[in-house]
């Protein structure tokens, strides 16, 4: 059985955020073994699966990223929205546009420390859609 649902996230800042209690909340039931696919639309955003625990993980990936791919560079032409609009794209083609969690006695089988990320790479991205698909 496939069951699939869109969503719609809040706004939020640029950066690294927890968001797995959030769509947990959007998913009626887990089944007993199958895999939840979530999957982002946008290609200035990304999602990623680590560290739940300490929030200066967040601190230090926004960090690491900007400096690798920094806002502004000259060697980017695609500025059309502002100086983070190309490297907000390289960002998210890093990080991918989905994750894939198996599910086991009707719960995600994440690792203790582990949790679900949206990476919000612009400074204004506004609300992002999420789509659900849990299959069984």
């Amino acid at each position: 059985m496939i069951t699939q649902k869109e969503i719609t996230l809040p706004s939020f800042k640029r950066g690294f955020h927890l968001i797995t209690s959030i769509l947990l909340k959007e998913i009626d039931e887990l089944p007993e073994k199958g895999i939840l696919h979530v999957f982002i639309k946008h290609t200035s955003a990304g999602l990623t699966i680590n560290e739940n625990a300490d929030p200066t993980v967040t601190h230090d990936f926004d960090r690491f990223m900007n400096h690798l791919i920094p806002d502004g560079d000259v060697l980017f032409k695609h500025t059309s929205e502002g100086d983070d609009d190309m490297p907000a794209h390289v960002k998210s083609s890093v990080f991918g546009q989905s994750v894939t969690i198996p599910v086991t006695n009707h719960k995600l089988n994440l690792g203790i420390w582990q949790g679900i990320y949206l990476c919000e790479f612009r400074n204004n991205g506004g609300n992002r859609k999420i789509v659900l698909t849990v299959y069984s």
